[in-house]
């Protein structure tokens, strides 16, 4: 588990055969623009960013699927940490458009070929 400012896709797939050779779990502060990845469990990596100061409400999971880069199928946004019925999210995938969007403006940022 790391938290990175920049990724290429090479590294998360090297990070993938971790799991299955498909995916990489990311948990995002979308406030703090922090992305931490490389865990078993998005779980884990909500805990590391609350730890550093984050605030529950803005640590949104992910999943990255290094084969689709440059795709909409890179970003898969759905985790058990996304379930946040006090904040309109009562399901694991993430129902708002503004938040996907924020997400997907900072994994631009971060990854690259």
């Amino acid at each position: 588990m790391k938290i990175v400012d920049k990724i290429s896709v090479t590294e998360l797939k090297e990070m993938a055969k971790k799991m299955d050779g498909n995916i990489v779990k990311a948990d995002i502060d979308i406030v703090r623009k922090i992305v931490i990845v490389d865990m078993p469990m998005h779980f884990e990596g909500e805990q590391e960013l609350l730890e550093q100061g984050s605030k529950q409400k803005d640590i949104w999971g992910i999943n990255l699927v290094p084969a689709q880069y440059g795709s909409d199928g890179f970003i898969l946004f759905d985790s058990m940490i996304n379930i946040k019925v006090h904040h309109n999210n009562p399901s694991m995938d993430i129902k708002s458009a503004e938040i996907r969007s924020q997400i997907k403006a900072i994994i631009d940022e971060v990854t690259h070929e």
